[in-house]
């Protein structure tokens, strides 16, 4: 029996997971991550789009406290501005070891 696997959504080639309301954009074995959180959202039809995203490139280092892990954030009126953002941040500091 082979084993099953589970399809990874990726953007721009970089894994990302949703749990709740934060999305992780990245991977973990890398030095930096994003953290989205998706702070409000508003119905559209019968869908519920995001207008307020917090945007956050953490370093993904386990030995150091939460609040400093965080390297820069933004806030972003769609999910679409916030995963421009990430992605430009991502690279740039993945980019710059």
């Amino acid at each position: 029996m082979g084993q099953q696997k589970t399809a990874v959504l990726q953007y721009k080639g970089r894994p990302l997971r949703r749990k709740d309301n934060l999305i992780y954009f990245g991977s973990m074995a890398d030095k930096y991550i994003i953290m989205l959180q998706i702070l409000d959202t508003k119905k559209i039809k019968d869908m519920d789009v995001a207008t307020k995203v917090s945007v956050q490139l953490q370093l993904t280092d386990p030995d150091l406290k939460s609040r400093d892990r965080v390297v820069k954030k933004s806030e972003k009126d769609s999910l679409y501005a916030a995963m421009d953002v990430a992605s430009v941040w991502l690279d740039r500091a993945l980019a710059s070891r």
